[in-house]
């Protein structure tokens, strides 16, 4: 097993400009001894993507309020794809309708965590999907 730390970026895509959650996790993570890099507010998904590219990352987590989650999701998966990067899980949170879960799920996000979902959660299940890669 190696002492690689698990390599996470937070984005807050859209036009959202609530980033308090997406701090509060990014804090989480790093607390976790994950190591964490923030976007910050108004990101694109091709913003998100090269980030992602630039700074090797192994997991990306999505921060959501502003309902554009069908159009900014999909859109990431495929920029990631195009650039090979298709196996980079993709979480996201925010507010998400139920009916909406399983249709993101299909187009490639890994999970969707909701209000209310603890910190510790989303690390457990960040590191239970990178055990799973190795």
């Amino acid at each position: 097993m190696t002492d690689k730390k698990i390599r996470v970026l937070i984005a807050k895509p859209g036009l959202d400009g609530h980033d308090r959650g997406a701090k509060v996790i990014a804090r989480a993570l790093r607390d976790a001894g994950m190591e964490v890099i923030y976007t910050g507010l108004r990101q694109t998904p091709e913003m998100i993507a090269a980030a992602a590219a630039q700074e090797d990352v192994d997991v990306i987590g999505l921060s959501i309020l502003s309902g554009a989650h069908n159009t900014i999701c999909p859109r990431l998966v495929e920029l990631l794809r195009e650039k090979g990067m298709g196996d980079v899980p993709i979480l996201i949170g925010g507010i998400i309708p139920g009916a909406d879960i399983v249709t993101l799920k299909k187009s490639g996000i890994a999970e969707v965590f909701l209000p209310g979902t603890s910190t510790q959660d989303i690390v457990e299940f960040i590191h239970k999907m990178q055990a799973a890669k190795t």
